[in-house]
């Protein structure tokens, strides 16, 4: 559960990266217990239903949680809006308005000393995962983001993050439990599962690779790929966790325009969250996705270096 706090209170330096560890404890079972399916039986239903939940969470978390709680990078209703906190929550990331104010934040401060999780200034395993277990980033600031604080549905699961990840247990231990009596397998098929096994798979190492995947944005995506974009931060584009996290590893095009509900500004660039919201607006669930201007687009780091080169034969010349 997230505390609240208004975001113009002053932090101390300890403060800011002192680590909860008590209030951690849920954090570090979760990730030791990836290895539980170590202790179950293979299954290969189990790891389809893995991949079957891993990607809505996925989106949960890209196309909900950070394009448009954080960004407001399209419009849709108020019931979708509740559907999305709903699926990042079952990411275990905590409330969609945590993450979201904190997410500003980064933005507004990438790379300085008040930036939550720059590799620049703090270090890759901080800027990866440290940040996310400290006291000070453990508070809501709920002045960052008051245009959805209006909505008490929302505000609820974030002040009760843990109510999500609970259900998300008890549906996979459900799924898993009676998957056999339902579809008619019998145990030691190929297409058998059970419950331990369903959450051994999805919910523990299902959420583990889920939440390294993510992190990798804060952390990698800062320190290893492409910069086409010349921006005040070090962020990079990175194929790879593009691929991971369904279009976020497009960290620099990102951080150059910041609005667009597209992430992968190129044809070539993969951008699987993109596509699903495109295919949303067809069918009129989301609008009013706001698009990158071609001249954004190619407004890259080696065009900028010739129109500053150009200009300043210009100058010579004259």
């Amino acid at each position: 559960m997230s505390d609240v706090t208004d975001a113009t209170e002053l932090q101390s330096d300890s403060s800011r990266t002192e680590v909860d560890w008590v209030r951690c404890i849920p954090f570090y079972i979760l990730q030791v217990s990836a290895l539980s399916v170590f202790f179950v039986e293979f299954s290969w239903m189990a790891v389809i239903m893995t991949l079957v939940m891993f990607y809505p969470r996925m989106f949960g978390l890209t196309g909900f949680y950070h394009r448009y709680f954080a960004h407001r990078a399209y419009k849709t209703s108020r019931w979708f809006q509740f559907v999305g906190a709903v699926l990042g929550g079952a990411a275990i990331q905590r409330g969609a308005l945590w993450w979201a104010s904190h997410h500003r934040d980064h933005h507004r401060f990438s790379d300085t000393d008040k930036d939550i999780h720059s590799p620049k200034k703090t270090g890759f395993l901080y800027s990866h995962m440290g940040w996310f277990m400290t006291k000070e980033n453990y508070k809501f600031k709920s002045d960052r983001i008051q245009d959805f604080t209006k909505y008490p549905e929302l505000v609820f699961i974030n002040k009760h993050d843990v109510l999500i990840p609970v259900l998300f247990f008890i549906l996979c231990f459900g799924v898993g439990h009676f998957w056999n009596g339902v579809m008619g397998i019998e145990e030691g098929s190929t297409w058998a599962m059970s419950g331990w096994q369903l959450v051994a798979y999805s919910f523990c190492l299902g959420t583990v690779v889920l939440h390294h995947c993510t992190f990798f944005v804060n952390s990698l995506a800062h320190i290893w790929g492409a910069r086409p974009y010349k921006t005040t931060d070090t962020s990079r584009n990175n194929l790879l966790i593009a691929l991971l996290t369904m279009g976020e590893g497009w960290h620099n095009n990102h951080h150059h325009f910041q609005s667009s509900a597209r992430n992968g500004f190129r044809w070539y660039q993969i951008d699987m969250t993109y596509m699903v919201l495109k295919f949303l607006s067809l069918v009129g669930i989301v609008w009013d996705l706001k698009p990158v201007p071609k001249h954004v687009v190619h407004r890259t780091a080696d065009a900028e270096a010739d129109q500053a080169k150009q200009e300043t034969e210009t100058v010579t010349a004259v």
